[in-house]
This record gives structure tokens, C-alpha cells and sequence, in this order.
């Protein structure tokens, strides 16, 4: 359901990039590695800032399956970590307010593709389309940009929050992780969410205790109170 929209001042109206859902890494012409971002988080928070007035610029991913209404004053849609890292940085020459990097960025494109024969050598395979004829593949995976550390280089003066999907360990250790992610990559915020931090996210700041928030719609209130702080300041 559409919220009704909130007028703020003038002088309280800001500039967000907001980015949402997966990237995705070619295997070859046909095939691709992705993983299972909907784009639900950073879609619901592009509408939230935009129905709270503020001018919002929407960068998803193609393969974001969340149905949810796109309510931002520009979309754009991306495919692989390279397009969405040249995407934002295009965006410096208009330099947003604030960041929200909620995408789920691959950590890994495709390298060389190997076919496995039974003789035990490798064969690097070159074919647009790779035969499913073959028994075994061997892929290898090369780290993709990690787009969050560039951030503050591109946007030196934005809010820059990023996020930070934990599996393994325990709601203290993901917390952890998103502290380090606030402290190595200069952001101003990390939100951390996933099976590791349980049931609904912690907003975790350059210092201080971190906020315990119930689920997405007290999640965005918070986002967007920050943002509203920092035009107080």
C-alpha cells in the first residue's frame, strides 16, 4: 500500500542514491552467478524516502525479483558489480546527500572456465555457450570490486550507509563485522541483518550502542530520521 507523502522543507529536502538487489557475473553468453537478493530492503527504502519527500535516485538490479511499486524520481537498472560500480560513479558529478547501499553485490565473477576429462587433463573452454555435454567443469572465481570501499572516495561529503547480510556466527559477531565494515570502509552506518543477527536489524554507527530495530518499516524510519539529524547539523 502506497504511503501518503510527506512535505519536508526546502531546506530539509535531499539527494539519495539508494541501491537495491543482486548483481550478476556472466558464465558465458547464456549462463550467469547471482545470488538470492529480491531487492525487497532497498526497493521499500528508495519509496519510503521519496513518499517522505526527499528526491531519490533508484539503482536496481535486473535480476531483483521483488514486486514491490518503484516510487523513486529516476531508476536505473544494472547487471554485474563493474556496471553498477560505473553507474555510481558517474553519479559524482551530482553529488547526492546521501547513500544507501543496500545491493547484494557478487563476491565473485567468473575467471576461466576448465572441462575435466576423464584422462585427468584440463581443458580451458572458450565456447560463448559452454556444452552441457561436458561431465565435470571446473570454474574459477575472481574477487569482484568491493564497491563499498569506494564509496567515500566517490561521495566525500555523503551519508554513506552500507549493509551487511551475515550467516554464520552470532548476533555479536555480526555486529562486529558491521563495525569493522563502518570503520574500513569510512561509511557513517552499516545496517546488519541476516540468520546470524536473527530476527530483524541493528544499525551500527561510527561509536555508540547499536539500535535494535523490529523490522523494515522501523528500519526506514530510522534511515531517514539520521538523514533528517544531519541536515539539522
Amino acid at each position: 500500500m502506497r504511503h501518503s507523502m510527506r512535505t519536508v522543507p526546502g531546506g530539509s529536502r535531499r539527494t539519495c542514491i539508494v541501491t537495491a538487489g543482486p548483481t550478476h557475473e556472466a558464465v558465458d553468453e547464456v549462463r550467469r552467478l547471482t545470488n538470492l537478493s529480491t531487492g525487497r530492503l532497498g526497493i521499500g527504502l528508495a519509496a519510503h524516502l521519496a513518499d517522505c519527500g526527499h528526491e531519490v535516485t533508484l539503482l536496481v538490479g535486473e535480476q531483483a525479483t521483488w514486486a514491490g511499486e518503484r516510487r523513486a524520481h529516476r531508476v536505473q537498472v544494472f547487471g554485474s558489480a563493474a556496471d553498477l560500480s560505473l553507474r555510481l560513479e558517474a553519479l559524482r558529478n551530482c553529488p547526492p546527500d546521501a547513500v544507501f547501499h543496500a545491493a547484494a553485490v557478487s563476491d565473485f565473477r567468473v575467471g576461466a572456465v576448465w572441462a575435466h576429462h576423464s584422462d585427468g587433463q584440463l581443458v580451458e573452454l572458450r565456447a560463448r555457450k559452454i556444452s552441457s555435454g561436458e561431465n565435470r567443469l571446473l570454474v574459477e572465481l575472481l574477487p569482484t570490486l568491493k564497491i563499498i570501499a569506494e564509496l567515500r572516495g566517490w561521495f566525500p561529503r555523503a551519508q554513506l550507509t552500507g549493509w551487511k547480510y551475515e550467516v554464520d556466527g552470532s548476533r555479536a559477531d555480526a555486529l562486529r563485522r558491521g563495525a569493522e565494515q563502518v570503520a574500513g570502509c569510512h561509511t557513517d552506518a552499516c545496517v546488519v541483518n541476516g540468520p546470524a543477527y536473527g530476527a530483524g536489524f541493528g544499525l551500527v554507527g561510527p561509536a555508540g550502542r547499536p539500535l535494535h530495530l523490529e523490522g523494515a518499516p522501523a528500519l526506514y524510519s530510522a534511515l531517514e530520521r539520521r538523514l533528517a539529524r544531519r541536515t539539522e547539523d
